[in-house]
């Protein structure tokens, strides 16, 4: 892992803190010196700590522990998504859940519900649900995927935190001060350097800043891997160059049974994931049907209309609107004679029209025959037979 330089630094603009009067008092140990109303970061004093947290990140990478890699703001997320996944390392780029630390048991059960959905899909499960259902799955998928697809890995609480901009992230700074839990900060002009056990002061805004320090620790984070690996390598040849005296026919007697109680296990989950599908499916069935209702009534209260009858002008249907016969069933039900005469009286330009077809019509209008409708009134002429 080369070391970076404070030449380096200087020109990725690591050195660019904050306006001096939205400084924090804390940081004046860091401070170089105040130029054009703008403090400038002490390099030398980063590139210090820089090491000091390198040093410490790698040991606990080397110990197996997972770091939690946090960065919201939009010049960071996809910077540290793409150094941190290329470590294999948790992280959140898009917004911090609530209780992700204080409430790990809970995330984690989303994050088994998440992979119980990949397993449905795989042997065959999620064909077996209604098209509802599927889609009610699907959908739930995606939101965890979105939320927490970078810590599907996590089965335990992190080793360390690593923060891009302690103001920004303050609740989970806080959740990681509750459960005693490192963390590890860029922290610029105006952050409180008290709130992190180690900090790197840095400009934390411009994306050039962050990209260098974020190299420098994620070499380290994969100089502490390739030396825990290399460690296991060590302990594994060890172990073949010893004498095997474990018998075969235990493994073998053992194997099955923890095959059969882990498939129990994962059937329980899917049966529990596909009952509380459905249950969310049958809590917003009875909204769905109350919006129909309230769609059919707005539609009976509007009436129906009336100018799709062959022969019906807008005039003519509102005569027959008027006189009570607003839809189609109505005007099934109505006489010719009857409809002929509230024409008449409503106007008597309306009294030359054929009413003889008209029911005929309207009652295929009202089974919802339309295509049978069109037919008919293509086949005659002025909807007269």
């Amino acid at each position: 892992m080369a070391k970076v330089e404070v030449k380096q630094l200087l020109e990725a603009g690591v050195h660019f803190g904050h306006l001096t009067r939205k400084w924090n008092p804390n940081m004046a140990p860091y401070i170089y010196m105040e130029r054009n109303g703008i403090h400038v970061i002490n390099l030398y004093k980063t590139v210090a700590k820089l090491d000091e947290a390198n040093e410490a990140l790698s040991k606990i990478a080397a110990s197996g522990r997972k770091i939690l890699f946090v960065a919201t703001k939009k010049q960071a997320k996809d910077i540290v998504a793409e150094k941190v996944a290329k470590v294999n390392m948790p992280y959140i780029t898009e917004r911090w859940p609530g209780g992700m630390l204080t409430n790990f048991v809970t995330i984690r059960k989303a994050v088994k519900k998440m992979a119980m959905i990949d397993r449905m899909k795989k042997d065959g499960t999620f064909l077996t649900l209604s098209k509802k259902e599927r889609l009610q799955v699907d959908r739930l998928r995606q939101k965890l995927e979105k939320n927490l697809g970078s810590i599907s890995e996590m089965t335990r609480l992190p080793g360390a935190l690593f923060v891009v901009d302690t103001m920004r992230e303050h609740i989970a700074v806080k959740e990681a001060q509750k459960l005693n839990i490192p963390i590890f900060a860029m922290v610029d002009t105006n952050s409180d350097p008290r709130d992190v056990d180690y900090l790197i002061p840095s400009n934390d805004d411009a994306s050039k800043s962050i990209d260098i320090i974020m190299t420098q620790v994620t070499d380290a984070v994969a100089a502490g891997l390739a030396e825990r690996k290399s460690e296991k390598q060590g302990e594994k040849e060890g172990k073949e160059e010893a004498p095997k005296e474990t018998p075969k026919t235990e493994a073998k007697v053992k194997a099955p049974k923890e095959e059969k109680k882990e498939e129990l296990k994962v059937e329980a989950v899917v049966e529990e994931t596909v009952a509380e599908v459905k249950e969310e499916v049958k809590k917003e069935a009875p909204k769905k049907e109350a919006k129909k209702e309230v769609a059919t009534k707005t539609k009976a209260s509007k009436g129906d209309d009336l100018t799709k009858i062959e022969g019906v002008g807008p005039k003519a249907a509102e005569a027959l609107t008027n006189a009570g016969l607003d839809t189609f069933a109505k005007v099934a039900k109505a006489k010719a004679d009857k409809m002929k005469e509230i024409l008449t009286e409503a106007s008597s330009r309306l009294a030359h029209l054929d009413t003889t077809s008209w029911a005929k019509q309207a009652k295929m209008a009202a089974d919802e025959k339309w295509d049978e409708l069109k037919e008919w009134q293509d086949s005659v002429k002025g909807g007269v037979e």
